[in-house]
This record gives C-alpha cells, sequence and structure tokens, in this order.
C-alpha cells in the first residue's frame, strides 16, 4: 500500500473507534464527508484491501507492448541516434508510422538504458530580447562551421539568415567556409523570396566590416564617412540598416538557430542518405520549408515591413567585390593581373585616367559599373614578344699575325732579350 492508502485505512479505523468524527477525517484526509462516508464503506465491506487501487498489479488497455519498445529501443540506436525526444518522435511518425509522444519516448530509452546526448546548459541566464512586431525589421545573419554530415563528409559550414519577427529562416547555404560569398548567397535567396528587409544584424567579422573602419580626427574634421567592406557597400546600396553586435547573445535568435539544427538538421541529412556538400545544398531548400512549418511563428503585426524587391535591380551586380581603377589611354584597365577592355561598345565617352568602379561578381565575371548600368568588361590579349630561338655558336679563337702592331712590343722585347743573351756567351 502506498502512505496515501495506508493513511486512509487509519483514519477509517480512528473513525469506526469512535477516536474521530466523520468531519474530523475528512479534515485530516482533505476530502469532503460524504467521500469519508464512501470510504467507510468500501473498508467495512472488504477490509483495508478495499481502500487499496482496483487496477494495481494490471496492465493499462493504453500501455505500449514490448513489441512496440522493442522497436522504438532499436530503430533509435540503429537509425535515429543523436535526435531528441521531440525529433525521434517527429521522425517515427514520419518515417515508421510509429505514433508515440515525446514522454513516452524518454521513459521506453531510460527504461533500455540508453542514453542521450544532452547540450550543456549556460550558467548565466541571459534574458532574450523582445522580437521585432513586423516581418521584415530586422534580420539576423552568421554562419558555423560543423560536422554536418558527420563522419561522411569534412566539416563545412551553414551560413543562414533568420528573421527576427517570425523565426522564419529566409535563406540557407552549404560553403567550405565562412565567407562572403555564402553571405552573399543567403541574402540573395531571402530578398528574391521575401523582399528587401529594412535591417541586418551580424557579428563584427570583417566580412562585414572594414578593417580600416577607424576615422583619425583629421579625417573626421574633413567629414569623411567611415569605408565599408564590400558586404557592407551593398547593404547600403540596398538601403539595409547594417548593426553589427559586439556580443553573440545580442543575435542569440541566430545563434539559437544553430543549436535546433544541428541537433536535427544533421540526422535528416543523414536519413537522405547525403554525403557531398553539393547534395547537402540541393536538399537544403525542403529541410528549410520542414523547419519554418514546424518553428516559425505570427508576428505581432500582420503588415509586412518588407520593402519589395525591384526584378528591375540585378543582384549579381550588387553583391560583388568593388575597387577602384584609372581607365589607360586605350579604354583598358589592369584588375588582378589582367588586361581589361570594353566588352562591346556603349553610349558612355571616358577620358584617359578617368577613375571608374570595377565590379567582380561572384561567378567572376568582371564589370565597370557608372552611372547605375553594368558595362561588360573582356580580356584582352597581350601581344606575345617573338624571340630569336637560334643560339649563337662561339666564336673561333684569333691569333694576331707577326706582324700585328700589337706584337712590335712583344718582338722588340724579344730581340733584346736575344741579343743579350749571345753577348753573355761570347763573353
Amino acid at each position: 500500500m502506498t502512505r496515501a492508502e495506508m493513511k486512509k485505512v487509519l483514519v477509517v479505523e480512528k473513525i469506526f473507534g469512535g477516536q474521530m468524527t466523520n468531519s474530523e477525517g475528512a479534515a485530516a484526509l482533505g476530502l469532503t464527508n460524504r467521500q469519508v462516508i464512501r470510504l467507510k464503506k468500501q473498508y467495512d465491506a472488504e477490509g483495508a484491501e478495499g481502500l487499496t487501487h482496483k487496477n494495481r498489479g494490471r496492465t493499462p488497455k493504453h500501455a505500449l507492448s514490448e513489441a512496440v519498445k522493442d522497436q522504438a529501443a532499436k530503430l533509435y540506436t540503429e537509425k535515429y541516434h543523436g535526435s531528441n525526444n521531440c525529433h525521434f518522435a517527429e521522425l517515427l511518425e514520419e518515417h515508421e508510422a510509429v505514433k508515440l509522444s515525446s514522454s513516452s519516448i524518454r521513459r521506453i530509452l531510460l527504461a533500455k538504458d540508453i542514453k542521450q546526448v544532452r547540450k550543456r546548459r549556460r550558467s548565466k541566464a541571459h534574458q532574450p530580447r523582445e522580437r521585432k512586431p513586423q516581418a521584415g525589421m530586422l534580420w539576423q545573419i552568421d554562419a558555423t562551421p560543423y560536422a554536418w554530415l558527420e563522419d561522411r563528409a569534412p566539416v563545412f559550414a551553414l551560413h543562414a539568415a533568420i528573421d527576427d519577427a517570425t523565426g522564419t529562416v529566409v535563406g540557407a547555404v552549404f560553403r567550405p567556409n565562412e565567407c562572403r560569398e555564402g553571405y552573399s548567397l543567403v541574402m540573395q535567396q531571402g530578398i528574391k523570396m521575401y523582399g528587401v528587409p529594412l535591417g541586418l544584424y551580424s557579428d563584427r567579422h570583417t566580412i562585414f566590416r572594414s578593417p580600416n573602419e577607424k576615422l583619425t580626427v583629421e579625417q573626421e574634421l574633413a567629414g569623411e564617412t567611415k569605408p565599408l567592406s564590400h558586404f557592407g557597400k551593398a547593404m547600403a546600396e540596398l538601403h539595409i540598416e547594417h548593426i553589427k553586435a559586439i556580443t553573440p547573445q545580442a543575435k542569440g535568435r541566430v545563434e539559437r538557430l544553430w543549436v535546433t539544427f544541428q541537433d536535427r538538421l544533421v540526422i535528416e541529412l543523414r536519413l537522405l542518405g547525403v554525403k557531398t556538400l553539393e547534395e547537402a545544398n540541393e536538399a537544403l531548400p525542403g529541410l528549410l520549408q520542414k523547419h519554418n512549418r514546424k518553428f516559425a511563428v505570427q508576428p505581432k503585426m500582420a503588415d509586412s515591413a518588407y520593402v519589395k524587391y525591384d526584378a528591375h535591380i540585378n543582384l549579381n551586380h550588387v553583391f560583388t567585390i568593388r575597387k577602384p581603377r584609372q581607365l589607360g589611354h586605350g579604354n583598358t584597365l589592369s584588375h588582378n593581373g589582367i588586361i581589361y577592355t570594353f566588352a562591346k561598345p556603349n553610349a558612355f565617352r571616358f577620358d584617359a585616367k578617368t577613375t571608374v568602379e570595377v565590379r567582380q561578381t561572384l561567378s567572376g565575371d568582371v564589370l565597370i559599373w557608372h552611372n547605375g548600368h553594368a558595362l561588360p568588361l573582356k580580356e584582352t590579349e597581350k601581344p606575345k614578344r617573338v624571340t630569336d630561338t637560334k643560339k649563337a655558336m662561339p666564336a673561333q679563337p684569333r691569333k694576331p699575325a707577326d706582324n700585328h702592331p700589337w706584337r712590335n712590343g712583344w718582338n722588340q722585347k724579344q730581340v733584346k732579350n736575344t741579343t743579350k743573351s749571345t753577348t753573355v756567351q761570347a763573353t
């Protein structure tokens, strides 16, 4: 008997013994007088056993069978290992047609002595910032390297952006490492699908800010503005307010997204049989839709803050590397050690030594950006110098003639030496 049942038996026995009244017994047990009278009848008819639970020792009708428990434990260890209880329940219903609650799964795994990997929680709590009221008011963007394909491929980085108001992942892409190209592709995905956001929250990586961001006192007095990175220039052109967080907690929405992705996305990619980075990028859009259906929320305000994307704006010409260059006399310029000229005639007139802005797209195309127009460039072929492949033969040594002026001094010296030696012999 449980402690509560033993207490009921003791109180009922005291009531029968005249030591307590029904009202006193009801107050001691926290019951009503009518409930105490029922307990007395059960005790009078069946004794102390009449106050015990009637289902004790019986298997409940809704209890899980041992076969189902063994199946769930086997599937977890062989196929779905690493998933948490909620995700495992979803995967069982989606792929195995087995519907179990997360609490049932927890009890099954504990009973089978299967331990789950638990994330270490932060020791210090951080108060989350309130969400923006409208979708499109703020995006948070970040990237993280991780073994997304476990031991099937090397570690690579996932770039993603999340809407602060709804929690919708607006774009994501896998790249070998954290890079400007990855962030640019994420922004292009989100802008084409949802629109241009009003603001963007990122960290202080040099991709987002120029290393020479600080201005001297003289530059500030001269009214100069802070230099922007290539990515920052793209944000300025799209009129997106770019905020650079000082701490990771400031952009906690995207930081918590990595916890969810590292917990769920790894298993989803494993179930799809993805083995390469290219295959992971092909499967990513469908996985993002699945994620958004489950985790996205409704904003406080139904009106969207997105600025409608103008299809006439070529985003490939916005997210570029930008450098100033000076045109030569033949409308040529040098970029990365290559000489370029205009690919086709244009309506603009450029004088020699005119400074222009050269842009290089993500695909490697090089163009001049002038008055809102993209002027494509092409490489020029350098003339090849013809070199003589014939090797000069070594000149034959020349021996001066006996009567050569060069020998006059030598001949006279020889005559003197000969005369002197003859005189000595005669003496």
